[in-house]
């Protein structure tokens, strides 16, 4: 079966400026893809929609999307010394939150296997309080609460964050819950601070976080072997209707943002174990959210090593 990807010229419109998440990421991403003549004629191509405000609150607070939405109406502006929003953001966040549940309901209809969603702003550290960290709404949570909200068949729900930085946004949605599994390899310590070992859950939840904090200049193989330990950890006791993939390649050993020593092969070689996984757990029903990478002479590369994976 068919990967898809979920892509929009409105992603472009979210204007950061000069600032590491612009819209020449995207750019680069999909220039990178169409490329491939033969991977890009494979690709199905489907249109984001809009996430609703009922879709955006099973993840966040009435005040945090009203505060994105008062930023974006008197843009240029702020949310915090890092998250940075134009005019158009607000609308375009929403394409990003609502492109990931467009994906979801493409493999839950059998439109493809997987989806690759080419979005921005990402997602991971927006939490149900606030907007941090280049991103505005969390898009993989809200994917996955609208999985579960509207598919009756997916119970459980697997995310694999593998972004450079830690996810704490989605730690946060999910950490008294243990019908999502949140899974995060990151560098540590380093931005935002969160994702030690330590962190497993609580309440009901506890157990259903698994972090695995990696020191920086980690090398390749190493980082590959925590992967798969941690992997092989998770599929004892959680077997997923649905695996959702932070996919952030800020991993990569060219990335200015992190310092870590991935390459495009260890990103094939994760994305082929996360589609063995699905293929065994729930009919191979993966979505892929873009979240970080931010070399734009390597990322459209990886991107598509990573979608060529998929597919």
């Amino acid at each position: 079966m068919a990967t898809a990807l979920i892509l929009s010229e409105e992603y472009l419109q979210h204007d950061t400026g000069n600032h590491p998440e612009k819209s020449a990421r995207y750019a680069a991403t999909l220039s990178a893809l169409m490329a491939d003549q033969e991977l890009w004629e494979s690709l199905i191509k489907l249109a984001p929609r809009a996430a609703t405000e009922q879709e955006l609150l099973r993840c966040h607070d009435q005040h945090t999307i009203a505060r994105v939405t008062q930023a974006c109406q008197s843009a240029p502006a702020a949310l915090d010394a890092d998250t940075v929003v134009s005019a158009a953001s607000e609308r375009v966040a929403l394409l990003a939150a609502g492109g990931a549940c467009r994906a979801v309901d493409a493999v839950m209809s059998g439109q493809a296997e997987n989806v690759f969603v080419a979005c921005r702003p990402p997602g991971h550290h927006a939490t149900v309080w606030r907007s941090m960290g280049f991103c505005l709404f969390n898009n993989v949570a809200i994917a996955a609460r609208y999985a579960q909200a509207e598919y009756p068949q997916i119970k459980k729900v697997l995310i694999v964050d593998f972004d450079v930085h830690h996810g704490n946004g989605t730690q946060e949605i999910f950490y008294e819950d243990p019908t999502v599994f949140y899974y995060s390899l990151h560098q540590y310590p380093w931005y935002p601070g969160t994702g030690a070992s330590s962190e497993i859950g609580s309440g009901e939840g506890e157990g259903y976080t698994l972090n695995i904090p990696v020191p920086a200049s980690t090398p390749a193989v190493e980082y590959l072997r925590l992967f798969e330990q941690g992997l092989e950890s998770i599929v004892k006791v959680f077997a997923p209707d649905l695996v959702l993939i932070s996919a952030g390649f800020d991993a990569h050993v060219a990335d200015p943002l992190g310092q870590l020593m991935l390459t495009d092969d260890d990103y094939s070689r994760i994305t082929r174990r996360l589609k063995e996984l699905a293929r065994s757990s729930c009919q191979g029903r993966v979505v892929s959210c873009l979240e970080g990478g931010y070399n734009l002479r390597t990322l459209g590369g990886t991107v598509r090593a990573h979608v060529a994976a998929l597919s």
